[in-house]
């Protein structure tokens, strides 16, 4: 096929989704058939070249004996794939760009199979980490080597061969073996299970992670680390939570980070429910970028300061924002929704985010009350940008709006309102950790759960938030019998969401696109017409 480029930039222009998106987001034929139980994964970076030569051992189950004879296996260029194996056996394998398809034998069964892949190269390189994907070739303040990784966005394809897809995780957890100078550190996921010393003035470190775990969970950190280890009294009993942070940064993260983390962790089990890893253990660990959820290893760049950002500021303008150190609070929230709980498709990020988002409220409120905690988010609701709907479209591995932070947040923390109950609503929190245990979900799973457990339809408050990007009027006038009139307008025939405001003070008011009345109990006169501040409306007095 001949490549017409200007075919490709209109394609571009009108966001068609190309072949290779469908390949990467959908569950083609060559990844249905197999489903993921471990991955042993063993790299060796290259500071200097910035370069990994690896491997990686998958071990996987049949799901369907009637299958492709292929197997999908993602990697991106410049990255290749050097061999497989199979049983000592080579496999044969072609390329399509990011796609490479194993020809396996034909005696694949239900029982464990394993395939060894080797690859090297180059890999994508992160400009500016987290937030466009790669290795991170960076150096600390005193000039020495710190790498990492953070692929979120486009995947754990862009360092290591893999399944590159959210809905399958490997059951059985995965090995992690990094190879470094000896002056260095590696750090990962999970335990350390020991570190050997090699001929070549070299070691290697063997971590192990026992639980399911995403794709771009898995990470590794590498630098002059040491390690601050201490034991937490949670829910499940004894919580082992490690800070491996730059050797200069030890007093910094003895202040600052464990305390904070100790903190959150009592709030976030108290909301949450018990911390899903404790057989891997919690860590922090200090990274080259602002911060990400890498499954009990999450980075950290968060500046060791308290507030919404790394110079201590607070973006809500309320103040409540420097109660807390928002990395700290919004990638341990992680643990629970978006490492225990992970979205089956990317164009569902908002479950991850919002959830996270919603956690930054609650320890406040936990630290300086309720309303406290209601005042942060309404603070928040003016970085909603609406230009486009939060769920993006299936199957072509798609992100949302960049609104599945805060309008995601803002859709569970108008839930939590309308419930009207702490206990009822931390019931639901902690209910969809136990239901959904290590486990993929979709957002009618989410959608459904709350709604069937809160008693409450929110189907109406879902399809207006998350599907468009139209944010719903409230119109109002009083008439002379004192009478307060009301409708919603720009939004969905179904919407109806209950809401309190200034002149209906405690009492709600059940709006519809059809025009209702309620007798306003005094004289309003000038008074200002507002809507309670834990509800995302505008507001328009009609003529």
């Amino acid at each position: 096929m001949i490549f017409n480029s200007a075919q490709a930039q209109k394609n571009v222009t009108l966001n068609i989704p190309t072949k290779q998106d469908t390949l990467n987001g959908s569950i083609t034929p060559e990844r249905i058939w197999w489903d993921i139980q471990h991955y042993a994964l063993s790299i060796i970076p290259d500071y200097t070249n910035k370069t990994i030569t690896g491997k990686n051992i998958i071990e996987y189950n049949v799901t369907n004996k009637k299958h492709s004879d292929l197997m999908q296996i993602d990697l991106v260029s410049p990255l290749k794939i050097d061999s497989v194996f199979q049983k000592d056996k080579k496999v044969d394998f072609t390329q399509n760009q990011n796609i490479w398809y194993l020809k396996l034998p034909q005696n694949q069964t239900s029982k464990k199979n394993k395939i060894t892949i080797y690859y090297s190269g180059k890999p994508t390189e992160s400009i500016k980490p987290p937030w466009d994907g790669g290795l991170v070739w960076a150096k600390d303040s005193l000039n020495r080597p710190w790498i990492s990784v953070a692929c979120q966005y486009k995947g754990a394809s862009l360092w290591y061969p893999c399944k590159n897809t959210m809905y399958d995780e490997p059951d059985n957890g995965a090995s992690i073996a990094i190879t470094v100078p000896d002056s260095l550190m590696a750090i990962s996921n999970g335990r350390l299970k020991n570190n050997v010393k090699n001929p070549d003035n070299t070691q290697t470190y063997n971590w192990e992670v026992k639980n399911p775990i995403n794709h771009y969970g898995i990470s590794f950190y590498i630098g002059n680390y040491i390690n601050i280890s201490q034991v937490y009294k949670g829910k499940k009993g004894k919580l082992s939570m490690d800070y491996w942070v730059l050797d200069y940064n030890r007093s910094k993260a003895e202040k600052h980070m464990i305390p904070e983390a100790n903190n959150t962790m009592k709030s976030l089990e108290h909301w949450f429910g018990p911390y899903p890893f404790y057989k891997d253990g919690f860590k922090m660990a200090d990274a080259p970028y602002i911060g990400m959820e890498h499954q009990s290893g999450l980075a950290y760049g968060g500046g060791y300061k308290k507030g919404t950002n790394k110079k201590g500021g607070d973006i809500s303008n309320t103040g409540w924002g420097k109660k807390t150190d928002k990395i700290v609070v919004h990638e341990m929230a992680h643990e629970w929704f978006g490492n225990n709980i992970t979205a089956a498709d990317i164009a569902d990020r908002w479950i991850q985010e919002g959830f996270a988002g919603l956690a930054e409220e609650l320890v406040i409120a936990d630290i300086s009350g309720k309303q406290a905690g209601n005042e942060f988010m309404a603070g928040r609701f003016r970085t909603i940008e609406n230009d486009k709907p939060i769920i993006a479209r299936y199957g072509i591995n798609e992100d949302g709006s960049q609104d599945n932070y805060i309008k995601g947040w803002a859709i569970l923390h108008m839930i939590k309102s309308i419930i009207n109950d702490d206990s009822k609503f931390t019931e639901i929190l902690q209910g969809l950790n136990r239901n959904f245990y290590h486990k993929v979900v979709t957002t009618n799973q989410i959608e459904n759960y709350i709604s069937l457990n809160s008693k409450i339809d929110f189907k109406y408050l879902f399809d207006q938030y998350l599907r468009t990007n139209l944010i719903p009027v409230l119109e109002y006038k009083i008439n002379s019998r004192n009478e307060l009139l009301y409708r919603y307008t720009n939004c969905n025939d179904n919407f109806s969401m209950p809401i309190k405001t200034n002149f209906t003070k405690d009492i709600w008011i059940y709006p519809t696109i059809n025009w209702k009345s309620t007798n306003i109990a005094k004289s309003i006169g000038e008074e200002k017409f507002k809507i309670d501040i834990n509800f995302y409306l505008n507001t328009k007095k009609a003529e």
